[in-house]
């Protein structure tokens, strides 16, 4: 299936938006090891910095849930986007620990939520079929951060303060919203569906129906290991690794790059080859490059490069695949309550991540990191658990799936075979 000019229109501005969202968040991690000694803060502090944007983007989540599928889906955007700049703008001006982390929690309020609207479109203007490449381009934001936004954000701090990248990801988050005000038409198919006039009623049915729930538990898992590796990333390269701070952005860079290249890639084969195979095979590649990486000493630059280019290779299969396949589970009445309390559940469980990850992990007194290898056997475990989860996940979908083009008029429904296992 082609895509016509407006859909790539539309993929190309909901990147675009990503991108800055995922950079607003991954900032901290490269800044972590500039924000420890400028702040005079404790790992445990610095993981709270993280975590509080998380929980207070679950929290905003779920406040919305109820309301999500009351709104045309571009007006929802524009009004949580407008806030997440005012959010990152605060960051840009904070000047204490304090002031930093009551930011953080403004941008998480409005930011936590554009990813589930940004699903909710996605499944709303693109059939299963063409899912896998949509978000093979749209997860490619969080390799363009590292490609285009860290480097630059790290250039931008070492010669202005940490406030600068910031005041960056601000000004080109204004422009992203006016692509989305002047270029994106109203989107507002699932206001003609009948819905729960009752906002607290289409919460509580939403959250309770069965087939959602399964999304919902490897939601948590997904971002419970997801999140725990991005809170010390560079400081574990620079102390432990033996990585220069001239060095880091060259390091998030070849990583970001091959990121980016793969992404496309691996959503065009899920969409060919089965979301849940694809899923499989990365999560096979990201628990045997966490382990490695995990437990490495000083290690010549090279390795660390190949090591962090493949286990995000992997991850990056994990993130497109899955999102491709939760995507499906929920019907288009319910598809915004469900992508706000996915994202609000993803964030809480993220926020909780990287306030564990910031207990295991310890700073000894040559500023190496301590029991970095039990973090990455606690990651590793949650991927496995994820691996469980997601099959089930795989079921419901593909017996939806059978359902519509039984409905649709063909003769039968697809039989499920041993070959059709990891297809949709």
């Amino acid at each position: 299936m082609k895509f016509t000019r407006y859909q790539m229109f539309v993929v190309a501005v909901l990147a675009f938006l990503q991108f800055t969202v995922v950079l607003d968040f991954m900032i901290l991690s490269p800044l972590g090891a500039i924000l420890l000694p400028k702040l005079h803060v404790a790992t445990s502090k610095f993981g709270l910095i993280v975590s509080a944007y998380a929980f207070s983007a679950g929290l905003s989540g779920l406040l919305t849930a109820g309301f999500a599928d009351r709104f045309d889906r571009k007006k929802l955007l524009l009004f949580f986007y407008t806030g997440f700049i005012i959010g990152t703008t605060l960051c840009g001006i904070a000047d204490t620990y304090r002031f930093l982390l009551a930011a953080r929690i403004v941008t998480g309020l409005f930011g936590g939520v554009i990813g589930s609207i940004v699903m909710a479109i996605t499944a709303d203007l693109f059939p299963l079929e063409m899912r896998g490449r949509v978000m093979g381009v749209v997860q490619t934001a969080f390799a363009s951060s590292q490609v285009l936004g860290l480097p630059v954000g790290l250039a931008l701090c070492n010669q202005w303060g940490w406030h600068a990248p910031f005041l960056m990801i601000a000004g080109i988050g204004a422009v992203a919203g006016g692509f989305i005000a002047f270029g994106l038409k109203p989107i507002d198919a699932h206001l003609k569906v009948k819905n729960d006039r009752n906002a607290f009623v289409h919460l509580l049915k939403t959250l309770s129906k069965r087939t959602y729930i399964s999304g919902f538990a490897a939601t948590i898992m997904l971002a419970t290991g997801g999140y725990m590796l991005l809170p010390f990333g560079s400081t574990f390269s620079v102390n432990n690794l033996g990585i220069s701070m001239e060095r880091l952005p060259l390091l998030y860079l070849v990583t970001g790059l091959c990121s980016i290249i793969a992404g496309p890639l691996v959503g065009r084969l899920s969409d060919s080859i089965g979301k849940y195979r694809i899923f499989v095979i990365g999560t096979a590649l990201a628990t045997a490059m966490v382990l490695i990486w995990c437990n490495l000493g000083v290690t010549p630059f090279w390795a660390v490069i190949t090591v962090s280019v493949l286990m995000f290779l992997g991850i990056s299969a994990r993130m497109v695949s899955v999102s491709a396949l939760i995507s499906a589970v929920p019907d288009i009445k319910d598809r915004g309550a469900f992508m706000s309390i996915y994202s609000s559940l993803q964030q809480f469980a993220g926020g909780f991540a990287s306030a564990l990850a910031g207990l295991i992990v310890v700073q000894n007194s040559s500023g190496k990191l301590e029991h970095y290898g039990t973090l990455g056997n606690v990651v590793v475990g949650a991927m496995l658990v994820t691996l469980v989860l997601m099959y089930s996940i795989h079921k419901i979908v593909r017996e939806k799936t059978n359902v519509a083009r039984a409905v649709v008029g063909q003769a039968e429904p697809v039989p499920v075979v041993a070959s059709a296992t990891f297809s949709e």
